[in-house]
Parts: structure tokens; C-alpha cells; sequence
């Protein structure tokens, strides 16, 4: 009997020793912009590592309509505790009703870029006469659904003067798929997307970004959802993410800060 006790007794205290970040940990949802993919694995490893907190993580493009699409997911109900993507699409979600936040910040900037496959010779894109010159030598061009490919569709080859004569050699990447995939595979031969997300792919070049007069930059804010599991969970990480770790990481992923 005394040793069932004793054993008992070390058990109970070996309980009342362990972190008490295990019991209070919470589990965050968090669905993000493709922008931020390439710095989001290492923030939210230091930041669960510094709480204790776990985060599961999804991201899609911030337009379109394709069932990957940020828009359509949180219009469709789907759960989030933060969503983080360009703010012209965040304040459709909130105009329409769909996402309510109870906090909102501009975390990160982001620039086009161009890019080829490696290997290919590298085009000049140095102003607008050579962009113009370089899309219409181009065998075929790619650009995504999300807020970079909407403005380069809308915006950009129009102002260029050649929408009609690119059309029928421009690709539309859909989803989840980035645009250096489709120019590595040589799906497209020349690729327009936000430059951080260029450079996830180890197999092509970013011949450099847009010409500033042409330039579009895209703000990237972040909310808490009314609706989320713990707010106060919620807000830790939307203020982590204008921590000096944080904010590092994004710069060295190709982001400028707002």
C-alpha cells in the first residue's frame, strides 16, 4: 500500500511540474495568401515554439473563383481564426458580410515580378518598351488568378496596348498552383506573379520586377475573425507578426514592409 501511494504521489507531482503552455495550448487556423508562403513556415514555427500554441495552416490565392481561392472559401463559411490576404479582397469579404474582424493590420508589400525557366535567355524588362517587346516575343505567357495576375490581365496588358494581340498565348494559372511551376514544367515561357511567390520555385530565374511606372504593389493585411476559437490567441499572433523575427523573415522572402 505505501508503495502504491508513493507511486501515486510521484505521479500527481509530475503532472503539476509540466509546462502549463501543454494544458492552455490552443490550435489556430489560419488561412493565408500565397504571398506569404515562403516566410509562413518559419514565423509560425518560432511562434509556436515561443507560446506554445499550434497553428494549422491553408492559403489560396486572394481572388478568383477557383475552390482554392481565399474569397470563395470564406464565402462558402469555411472556419478561420485569421485570414491574412491582399486588403482590396479582405474588404470585399467585410463589405459583403462574409468575414467580420475584430483586428486588422497591414503586415507585408508586395511587387510582380517576371521570370523565365533556368537556362533561358533572360529578357529586358527595364521599361515599359521592353516589357511590351518581351510579352509580345514570348511563346506563351502565364500569370495567376490572385491579386497579381488580375492586375497584369485588367490593368497591365492593357496599358501596354496588347491585351488582344497576347490573348490567345496567355495562360491563367488556377488555385493553388504558382506560376514558377507552370515555368519550370514549360507549361509558360515568361511568368508574371508577386515576386515572393516566384521565388518558391528552385527552377526558374526572376529576371526582376515590373518597371516602376508599371509596378503594382499589394498590401497584405492580416484580421482576427469575430468568429474565431480564441481571440486572444488570435491577436498574440496578428502582433507577432510585426515582430522583429517576423518581419525579417518576410524581407528575406522578397516583401516589403508597409
Amino acid at each position: 500500500m505505501i508503495h502504491s501511494f508513493a507511486v501515486r504521489a510521484l505521479a500527481c507531482a509530475a503532472l503539476l511540474s509540466m509546462p502549463m503552455a501543454t494544458a492552455d495550448a490552443d490550435e489556430l487556423k489560419i488561412l493565408t495568401t500565397g504571398i506569404l508562403k515562403g516566410s509562413f513556415t518559419e514565423i509560425a514555427s518560432s511562434f509556436e515554439r515561443e507560446t506554445g500554441h499550434r497553428i494549422t495552416m491553408s492559403w489560396g490565392p486572394s481572388s478568383g473563383n477557383s475552390p482554392e481561392a481565399s474569397q470563395v472559401r470564406v464565402k462558402n463559411g469555411e472556419h478561420v481564426d485569421v485570414l491574412i490576404m491582399v486588403n482590396t479582397g479582405m474588404d470585399e469579404l467585410i463589405k459583403g458580410g462574409y468575414f467580420a474582424p475584430v483586428e486588422r493590420k497591414d503586415v507585408a508589400v508586395s511587387k510582380i515580378g517576371v521570370a523565365v525557366k533556368a537556362g533561358h535567355r533572360l529578357p529586358d524588362i527595364s521599361t515599359e518598351a521592353a516589357l511590351r517587346q518581351a510579352l509580345l516575343d514570348a511563346t506563351s505567357i502565364g500569370y495567376s488568378e490572385g491579386a497579381s495576375g488580375t492586375y497584369v490581365a485588367n490593368v497591365l496588358l492593357k496599358k501596354l496596348g496588347i491585351a488582344d494581340q497576347v490573348a490567345g498565348k496567355s495562360h491563367v494559372i488556377l488555385g493553388r498552383k504558382f506560376v514558377g511551376e507552370a515555368i519550370a514544367s514549360g507549361e509558360v515561357e515568361l511568368g508574371l506573379q508577386q515576386i515572393s511567390e516566384l521565388r518558391l520555385e528552385p527552377g526558374i530565374i526572376v529576371v526582376g520586377p515590373l518597371p516602376d511606372d508599371l509596378q503594382k504593389k499589394s498590401v497584405v493585411s492580416a484580421a482576427v475573425s469575430s468568429k474565431a476559437a480564441s481571440v486572444d490567441v488570435a491577436k498574440q499572433f496578428l502582433a507577432y507578426l510585426t515582430s522583429p523575427a517576423a518581419t525579417e523573415s518576410m524581407q528575406k522572402s522578397g516583401l516589403d514592409l508597409p
